[in-house]
């Protein structure tokens, strides 16, 4: 049996996937515990607002690219493969293959000690969908490989902003009596992302060759009609009914999921499909090789608590939403780029500080919402859902601040000059690419609003989907402006109020 090397020490790792969900948190807990680290990116700005921006070596490539993931891996110990394509559409199966290859035969040329991979829990001998298929696939590659790998098998992770967790969420939250498909009576062991993370980061330190999958969860075992009560619980929710119908169902099921909660369509098919079987572990080796983390697994009722916990107190490191696929930026002058351009510009003058305006600015979407006809904003989401889009379902990760290649909703934040400039790029489903942009500057004593809603219409499409909205735009976009100079108004009235004083 190889154990842990309790001296833990420092080791050089290569990490991708660190713009997403489990990468972005496993990186400062790398650093943490002392080890060099290296990160793999295809578009280094969705890292540069993250704290261990400075901290780590940022190789900008694709894991399409051999050459330059082999010298990227030169000297590296660890080699972290946290990367999925479960929302790349049709043929991301033999695209993740295609990766996987590419980037095992580069570890091998490039001396690599350890490959870590996160696949998930599923059941043998049974046919499997084609998202855990192609986990399973990808993990038996790197088995296979010359070098040692080790494939820890999950099945729910819930934490603040993971994909699993809000989608429980959001069914709970929505509908006290609950029809649902037969498989929410499976039998599912969920993990905390806490301690994904704790096994994550102690395979760099397990001495000796190792070379076979894990099965982590918590130990508890509880169908998923279970999970979305227990949450109810813990949420302080009435009790949830659900009712098991005998009929599978998972297109319509990945519809329904897509409709009620920010998972968008292309993500939901594959997340339901994973439910179709029982997720539970088969065995429990890892405990013979890496201790349980300090106090024990990690309750799934304690979990929820946790999660719930991060997000009331803005203090949620990555959300899923915000490892989505990088797209052209907005060209700096879009007439020379050649390109058919409509623009609804708005200015407002207002007697208050432009920090001010900023905080309103920067603090705009999710829970804030868009300072306007919040009905129209809604249908126009759930017609977004309705065509497989991301609809205002997603929020943002925090309430107050953000960083490039967030997401607010619909959008995603592709420029913040903080103080200054917010360009958030449109994700939601259109005839053509849309920005809007967001700036204020100091204007004699007070400050200058300005708005820009950016539009490049494919095709006559695009050009007919425009005339069509203007007669909205015409209604929203002023307001719009009015309202967030009025916003930051009142923060100074807030801030300007005096405090009651406490009895002595």
């Amino acid at each position: 049996m190889t154990a842990i090397n309790t001296e833990r020490l420092p080791k050089t790792v290569l990490v991708t996937g660190a713009t997403g969900y489990i990468g972005g948190r496993l990186v400062p807990r790398l650093l943490e515990a002392g080890h060099t680290v290296k990160v793999l990116v295809r578009s280094p700005d969705k890292i540069a607002g993250v704290p261990w921006r400075d901290s780590v070596e940022v190789v900008e490539s694709s894991l399409d690219d051999g050459d330059t993931l082999r010298k990227s891996l030169a000297g590296v110990d660890v080699f972290y493969y946290l990367v999925h394509s479960m929302a790349a559409g049709a043929g991301f199966e033999a695209k993740e293959k295609k990766m996987a290859a590419v980037a095992a035969q580069a570890a091998a040329d490039a001396g690599v000690r350890r490959i870590v991979y996160l696949g998930g829990l599923h059941p043998k001998d049974v046919e499997l969908s084609t998202h855990m298929r192609s986990r399973e696939a990808v993990g038996q590659l790197f088995l296979d490989s010359p070098v040692d790998a080790i494939v820890f098998q999950a099945g729910v992770v819930i934490g603040s902003g993971s994909a699993s967790f809000e989608m429980i969420r959001h069914l709970a939250e929505t509908l006290p009596l609950m029809p649902a498909p037969s498989w929410v009576r499976n039998r599912i062991e969920a993990i905390a992302v806490r301690d994904v993370l704790h096994y994550l980061v102690a395979a760099v330190s397990l001495d000796g060759p190792v070379n076979r999958t894990f099965d982590i969860g918590c130990r508890q075992v509880l169908t998923y009609a279970g999970m979305m009560q227990e949450y109810a619980a813990e949420a302080g929710l009435p009790y949830r009914v659900v009712l098991a119908l005998p009929v599978p169902a998972p297109k319509l099921a990945g519809m329904w999921v897509a409709l009620t909660t920010p998972i968008p369509l292309a993500m939901a098919f594959p997340l339901v499909q994973s439910l179709q079987h029982d997720a539970v572990s088969g065995e429990h080796d890892v405990d013979r090789y890496i201790p349980k983390p300090d106090g024990g697994l990690t309750p799934y009722r304690t979990a929820v608590a946790l999660a719930l916990g991060k997000e009331r107190d803005g203090q949620v490191e990555t959300t899923w939403a915000n490892a989505g696929v990088a797209s052209d930026p907005l060209p700096s002058d879009p007439e020379w780029a050649g390109h058919k351009v409509y623009i609804d510009e708005r200015t407002f003058h207002g007697e208050v500080d432009p920090d001010h305006v900023w905080t309103v600015i920067e603090g705009i979407g999710g829970r804030n919402g868009w300072y306007s006809l919040p009905l129209a904003w809604q249908v126009r989401g759930w017609l977004d859902k309705l065509t497989g889009g991301a609809g205002l379902l997603r929020g943002r990760r925090h309430p107050h601040t953000l960083a490039a290649g967030e997401v607010v909703d619909w959008w995603r934040v592709e420029r913040i000059d903080r103080g200054r400039l917010l360009r958030l790029r449109a994700e939601m489903r259109a005839p053509g690419r849309a920005w809007l942009e967001l700036s204020v500057d100091p204007d004699g004593n007070g400050s200058r609003y300005r708005q820009r809603a950016i539009f490049f219409p494919k095709g006559l499409s695009g050009r007919l989907y425009w005339l069509a909205v203007l007669p909205f735009h015409s209604l929203i976009f002023p307001a719009m402006a009015r309202n967030i100079t009025g916003a930051a108004q009142k923060l100074v009235d807030a801030s300007a109020r005096p405090r009651p004083r406490r009895m002595s």
